[in-house]
Parts: structure tokens; sequence; C-alpha cells
């Protein structure tokens, strides 16, 4: 399925049915669809990062905390925002929930346009989190092709270095760097340095290598 037709989900967790239900059908006339979790250990065990969305859930509930749920997902470095939710909220606590990472934090009962675009951002966000995964998912398949001297080479030419000046460095001709610099650019598949600054950027290089 192609990325931007993949589904979105706003996964549900509070224990009130009746706000649940209440709460489907809000995001049901925003095109939104909904996935309702049962319980709060169900939680870890979901593929939450497999299509753009977002968690919606309560911050008391009798199994697990929503904010000990919260800090579990970050641990697990799980992508999806979290957007939490109290009827007996107040200022420590959502600063609490907003320092643990959650992306918002409602007091019950709240003004459903206000979470609606809260939802809707948090879903932009979630999309392009997954993206950037996925690219550099690829960048990293692409990268574990290139030969030790050609990483060598796109090191120095993503830091700035003319072709001469690695010539230099390396102890070989610039016709052989424009060869090296040729295949690597294929196999990371850029077509320009900023492309392939891009692609150095998003994977770390200057951490992950030293010569």
């Amino acid at each position: 399925m192609n990325k931007n037709t993949l589904p979105t989900f706003i996964w549900l967790l509070d224990d009130e049915p009746q706000l649940v239900e209440s709460l489907q059908w809000l995001l049901q006339t925003v095109g939104l669809e909904t996935r309702v979790i049962n319980s709060a250990l169900d939680l870890l065990t979901l593929p939450l990062d497999e299509q753009p969305g977002c968690l919606l859930m309560d911050v008391r509930m009798p199994q697990v905390s929503g904010l000990d749920l919260l800090l579990m997902l970050k641990q697990h470095e799980v992508l999806l925002p979290v957007i939490l939710m109290s009827g007996h909220a107040d200022v420590a606590m959502a600063v609490r929930a907003m320092k643990s990472g959650a992306d918002d934090f409602f007091e019950k009962p709240f003004n459903d346009q206000q979470l609606l675009d809260s939802l809707q951002a948090a879903v932009i966000k979630h999309r392009q989190a997954l993206e950037k995964q996925q690219l550099l998912t690829r960048f990293k398949e692409r990268l574990a092709e290139l030969t030790e001297r050609e990483k060598q080479i796109m090191l120095l030419l993503v830091k700035g270095v003319q072709a001469k000046k690695i010539a230099d460095n390396l102890t070989i001709s610039p016709k052989t760097v424009d060869v090296h610099r040729h295949n690597l650019m294929q196999k990371m598949q850029v077509s320009s340095l900023a492309e392939l600054v891009h692609a150095a950027l998003l994977l770390d290089l200057p951490l992950a290598f030293s010569f």
C-alpha cells in the first residue's frame, strides 16, 4: 500500500465507555478512524507505528496510569504521538505530562474543536516521523553497499572538502575521486551534493566515522 493511502488511526484508551463512544462519533465526523484499546496492558503489544495516527488516553486508569504508559512508550521508542486527558487535572499534572513527552493535555470536559485540531496536528507529526524513519532505513541500507573508500570520500564531500584536497589527503588522483564520487552517489541514490549532505545529516555520519 502506498504510504499516502495508509489509513489514519486514532487509538482510544479510556475506562469510560460513554466517553469512548462519544469520541468515536466525534472523530468519525472528520473522517478519522478509531481503534479502541481494551486495557492499558494491551497497549505495548499493538502495532502503533504501522500507520499515521495518535493515541488519546486518560491519565487515571485502573491498571497503569496514563503517565506511566507514556513513559513506557518513550522507553520503547514508539513514535506515535500521545495526547492525555483527565477529569481531575491540575497544573502540576499537565506540566508533568508535557515534560514526559505528551503532545498535548486536555481537561475533561474539553472543547471538541480544540481536541480535533490537536489530533490532526499530531497525525501530521506522526506521518512525518514515520516517513523520516523509512528514509533513514533506506539510507542505512544504501550506506551498507558503499566500500570503505567510498565512505571516506562521502564524509569528506559532505564536510565541504574539494575533490583536489580529497585526492591529496587520500593519496589518490582527482580522477579517482571523481569515479568514487559518481559511484557512491549512484549507490546512495542522490543526484546532488545537497541531497548527499541531507542523507549524511540523517545518518549522523560525522559521529559514525572517523579517519
